[in-house]
């Protein structure tokens, strides 16, 4: 695991409510530059870097003078608005010192449900890591309710890690690891080192939410693990006031709790696109296109298109036939199927004047598409 740790060129960092607000006490500015020290040092290395921060409600809570989490959704909400503006802040000014830009990104788990939205999404996130930039991703907890209920950014985290094809997710928390019982309780309790993300076994280890600030527990940062290792993210959940934490993860040190993903990335992405999602219409390829799709991995061009069936929208499942009715490939399309029509047999140069915008230049881009076995 040490080695997948040392070698992940784009990670996922998640900190949470406690960490990022000194239980409670307003944004510790401290701990946000050390964060931001660090990644700034990984960046330098080549490596890419997105933060899903927690910390809006409960910087909220301090501003508006409240000593305990409300219950009330409209009060958490307000919460959330008013310390989102904090938060925000706190990243742009730590990051900006150490030569960083930084972006706020505000996500709900509709847009990465709805196809459409996951590419928009995805699009934007890939673009700001393509300039260098930092995202800093926090629920929408002003007009959601799934975060705010279900407490804590760790799904977030772990569906940002698939959305951008991560190598590694690391979750930072107020506690060292994973234990096989709660060691406050336990005194027999055993670090757990190393394990397979997904191993039922590591749920029922999981105890339940250990601050008043935040509201997940153990247990989210493990279903997490899980949830990411479906696109062959590897998990890391370790203490993050640990000295130099992330630097000395990238350096290969064994820090925390490693929950490895048992599927390879690449596998896992063919997994996910060809076997758990319905695919909504379909596109026939003449002979080039199907050649460059198969020999050269290359993306398909709205100029290799010779037919269009079906009806779906960007974002969904379609499937590449060749223009045998083979199917060679399947993959999310950048437009709908009325503007693939139209789109169809001409050069993307043409795009803007046939539609009046331009989603992407190709029809589905490779990162996007996998062959099917037949191929």
């Amino acid at each position: 695991m040490a080695e997948v740790v040392k070698h992940a060129r784009r990670i996922v960092v998640k900190v949470g409510s406690s960490l990022v607000t000194n239980e409670g006490k307003g944004i510790d500015a401290e701990a946000v530059g050390n964060w931001s020290r660090q990644l700034s040092a990984l960046a330098g290395q080549g490596r890419e870097l997105v933060m899903v921060s927690s910390g809006a409600i409960a910087e909220g809570m301090k501003r508006l003078g409240w000593a305990s989490r409300p219950t009330e959704l409209h009060e958490l909400q307000a919460a959330a608005a008013v310390g989102q503006m904090g938060l925000a802040q706190m990243y742009e000014t730590q990051l900006s010192r150490h030569g960083m830009r930084s972006a706020q990104v505000l996500l709900t788990h509709a847009d990465l449900a709805d196809r459409e939205r996951y590419l928009n999404a995805r699009s934007t996130l890939l673009t700001l890591l393509d300039l260098q930039v930092i995202p800093v991703i926090n629920e929408n907890d002003t007009v959601v309710n799934d975060e705010i209920k279900f407490g804590d950014n760790d799904t977030l985290g772990a569906l940002v890690a698939n959305l951008v094809e991560a190598d590694l997710l690391v979750i930072l928390t107020d506690q060292r690891g994973l234990y096989s019982a709660d060691p406050r309780k336990d005194p027999a309790a055993r670090f757990i080192e190393e394990a397979l993300a997904g191993d039922p076994a590591l749920e029922q280890m999981a105890g339940g939410a250990g601050s008043s600030i935040g509201k997940g527990g153990m247990i989210t940062k493990v279903l997490a693990a899980k949830r990411a290792a479906r696109s062959g993210a590897s998990t890391v959940i370790a203490w993050g006031r640990e000295p130099d934490v992330l630097l000395r993860l990238a350096a290969g040190e064994p820090i925390g709790t490693a929950l490895v993903a048992g599927t390879a990335k690449v596998a896992a992405r063919k997994q996910w696109m060809a076997d758990h999602l319905q695919l909504r219409g379909a596109v026939t390829v003449d002979d080039g296109a199907a050649i460059k799709l198969r020999d050269e991995g290359k993306s398909l061009l709205p100029i290799g298109v010779i037919e269009v069936e079906g009806e779906f929208h960007r974002g969904d499942v379609i499937a590449v036939r060749s223009s045998a009715g083979v199917e060679i490939a399947r993959g999310l399309a950048n437009y709908s199927s009325a503007e693939a029509r139209l789109i169809a047999r001409k050069p993307s140069s043409q795009i803007a004047g046939l539609l009046g915008f331009v989603n992407e230049n190709e029809l589905i881009h490779r990162d996007n598409l996998v062959l099917s076995a037949a191929a």
